[in-house]
């Protein structure tokens, strides 16, 4: 095993950190519709520090008979009519396949047991995940079926910050508006915050 392999596989406990971001149209998983889903990979660069590895992000078609609340897509921004998205927006069975299967791969390749949602309020992206992977009887799942690292708490201990936004700007990290609310922006800042708390808590840790 080589060291940054065996470094990753013992940080967490055997458990491969990946970090979800799923944009919704609704707060109930089983009736209201997963729009966009992204997922960010983790690595260890030269000083042994966690960094982004690759992400991959994908618009997603409305499930038969989904729910669209209004205040949701007033929120989020995200309008699943918009011509562009529909062009490019693949089904929920597709995108996740495409999804696990490369977290699967990267999952074995570091010499991990099984990967751990990381999120920002990760119960959020965790039972809507859930819920895609039961309705579309989706085999393989890679992630830990409830436990979770949710940067929400992270950052609230490391920064007295619980909203992503305060927390990015705590951390001196850069924010824009403009892109929040969309899966692959908050996935990349979700990852980002993620590593500067773990990074940071190396330097107290006898783990390395």
């Amino acid at each position: 095993m080589s060291n940054t392999k065996k470094t990753i596989a013992k940080r967490f406990r055997g458990f491969f950190p990946v970090i979800i971001d799923i944009e919704t149209a609704g707060f109930d998983a089983s009736k209201d519709a997963l729009l966009e889903i992204a997922a960010v990979t983790l690595t260890l660069n030269m000083e042994n520090h966690w960094c982004i590895d690759e992400i991959i992000a994908k618009y997603i078609k409305p499930f038969e008979g989904a729910n669209l609340d209004i205040a949701s897509l007033e929120f989020t921004g995200i309008d699943p009519e918009h011509p562009f998205r529909k062009q490019i927006a693949v089904s929920e069975t597709d995108a996740f396949n495409e999804i696990f299967r490369t977290i699967r791969k990267k999952t074995k390749d570091s010499e991990c047991t099984r990967a751990i949602l990381v999120g920002h309020n990760a119960s959020f992206d965790l039972s809507f995940l859930n819920a895609c992977v039961e309705r579309n009887n989706i085999k393989r799942n890679p992630f830990h079926p409830f436990s979770t690292f949710d940067t929400a708490t992270l950052a609230g201990l490391a920064y007295g910050q619980t909203v992503l936004s305060r927390a990015a700007i705590a951390a001196g990290l850069d924010w824009n508006e403009k892109e929040a609310h969309s899966a692959r922006y908050d996935a990349e800042q979700t990852a980002i915050l993620f590593c500067e708390i773990v990074n940071r808590w190396n330097g107290y840790s006898n783990i390395f």
